[in-house]
């Protein structure tokens, strides 16, 4: 590996932010789950959920159109709703669904300066009831136009965009925020070896 790859992929898992995912209910078109996962890993998001109780496990996303994100993000995938957020609890206090309801606060309302994960449903349904049961509210996407929504892949990329606006104005980027054990494991897992110079 040469010494500008090297430098490269260090800067990009410095900057890798521990406090923020985003979790993907049944969501049909693993092109739309590509696209989620490029805009992920523009931000500076690592672990990404995808939880699949009505649809059959992914076995491979569309390459294409994700530019080969998922090789850099690390991704968790449930059949089980309850297993999925007791992990999520873990490590997010936070946990809130896309879902236009009367209580819904506004996506810049949300104070993205602390553990929050984000969680986006199905192309055609929404999120479940069952999620939205064990989430802690919901939000949406300030929107002025008759159709009250947007593309997972689109209203993903708004959503955590503000959550980066956020997270640069607080210097969330300008220290390393994931666990050393996970920051060992994925030096690992991107080809570095003892001989590199970190």
């Amino acid at each position: 590996m040469t010494p500008e790859r090297t430098e490269k992929l260090l800067r990009v898992l410095n900057r890798r932010q521990a406090n923020l995912t985003v979790v993907m209910e049944n969501v049909q078109d693993p092109h739309n789950i590509s696209a989620v996962m490029r805009t992920c890993d523009a931000v500076g998001i690592q672990d990404i959920y995808i939880l699949n109780t009505k649809i059959p496990r992914h076995k491979k996303f569309g390459a294409k159109s994700s530019s080969s994100a998922a090789k850099w993000l690390t991704v968790h995938q449930y059949e089980d709703a309850v297993t999925c957020f007791q992990a999520l609890r873990e490590r997010f206090p936070l946990i809130l669904t896309t879902h236009l309801s009367s209580d819904a606060r506004s996506l810049y309302e949300i104070d993205f300066t602390q553990p929050v994960a984000l969680v986006f449903g199905n192309e055609h349904a929404g999120v479940s009831d069952e999620i939205r049961a064990m989430a802690d509210g919901n939000f949406i996407i300030p929107q002025m136009g008759i159709i009250q929504s947007l593309n997972i892949s689109v209203a993903c990329a708004v959503s955590i965009y503000e959550a980066y606006r956020q997270k640069a104005a607080a210097g969330h980027y300008e220290q390393a925020s994931l666990p050393n054990t996970q920051r060992q494991q994925l030096l690992q897992e991107w080809g570095f070896h003892e001989t590199d110079d970190l």
